[in-house]
């Protein structure tokens, strides 16, 4: 079951999990996607700065994993 993330906040509270994130760009946007135990949580962003960003802000020692 999916569940997108409309929030950077909501998503972030997510990310604080020990589960692995996964990075997904294209020319469009970012995604980011966390797999939790019950769902899988996306979230789309369209600003390249603004998801890098994001992802600086991530905790340090998360598992991030960049796809292309």
């Amino acid at each position: 079951v999916t569940s997108e993330s409309h929030s950077k906040l909501e998503f972030s509270f997510v990310a604080n999990t020990k589960d692995p994130v996964k990075i997904k760009k294209n020319k469009d946007n970012v995604k980011f996607k966390v797999r939790c135990s019950r769902y899988l949580y996306t979230l789309v962003i369209t600003d390249k700065e603004k998801a890098e960003k994001l992802k600086q802000s991530l905790p340090p020692g998360l598992a991030v994993k960049e796809l292309k």
